[in-house]
């Protein structure tokens, strides 16, 4: 696994970075870039989707509606995705897609986990299968440059809101691994007819 540095929305995977000359960036210096942009993350225009009775978490998750998240699912811990349990899809559904985002993020919405492709019969994701160590969910790339699930990880002393919102399709949307969330948004926005949503906290001292 490639060595981590710390900036102030979490932590920066060393990966080869150029700037707009094609040029090779140190890590170092995409620490201080992010620092001084805010490290918003890259937004997102995808409104809520409909609410629909019945379609909702169920509390088998691993994360409790309103409660603070363990640390073992976030940058403190593990870094393991969660186990996420729902009932209730609507009729028609034809896949299901999950997001998980900081709202509170400066700047922007930071996507922390981008999965879809997940069929709407079975109801449950066991723990771990989004991490970027197993992946086992077709996954999209997260604001931390990575595929699959990267954890809560907000700058010390703050609270945020993590929000994990499943969303029903009408049709299959054909997402290769590797979507950036503004692909994403564009390929699920016209097809979501429910979304279900879990919104919990996390804080770093």
């Amino acid at each position: 696994m490639a060595p981590e540095l710390l900036h102030p929305c979490g932590p920066l995977r060393r990966a080869a970075v150029f700037d707009a000359m094609g040029m090779r960036l140190p890590a170092v210096s995409c620490v201080v870039l992010l620092a001084v942009a805010g490290c918003g993350g890259s937004g997102t225009e995808l409104e809520p989707g409909p609410a629909v009775s019945g379609f909702a978490f169920t509390s088998d998750s691993g994360i409790a509606e309103g409660e603070p998240i363990d640390s073992r699912f976030t940058c403190d811990g593990e870094d393991a995705s969660p186990a996420l349990s729902w009932h209730g899809a609507p009729e028609g559904t034809k896949e299901l897609a999950l997001v998980l985002e900081d709202p509170d993020a400066p700047g922007a919405t930071f996507t922390h986990w981008l999965a879809y492709g997940l069929h709407p019969r079975p109801t449950s994701l066991t723990e771990g299968v989004g991490s970027a160590s197993i992946l086992l969910l077709l996954a999209g790339e997260n604001d931390f440059g990575d595929l699959g699930y990267g954890g809560p990880c907000p700058p010390g002393g703050e609270e945020h809101r993590y929000v994990f919102r499943l969303l029903a399709l009408d049709a299959t949307v054909g997402l290769e691994s590797g979507a950036d969330r503004a692909a994403f948004d564009e390929a699920v926005a016209p097809h979501v007819v429910a979304e279900a949503r879990l919104t919990a906290t996390y804080a770093r001292e």
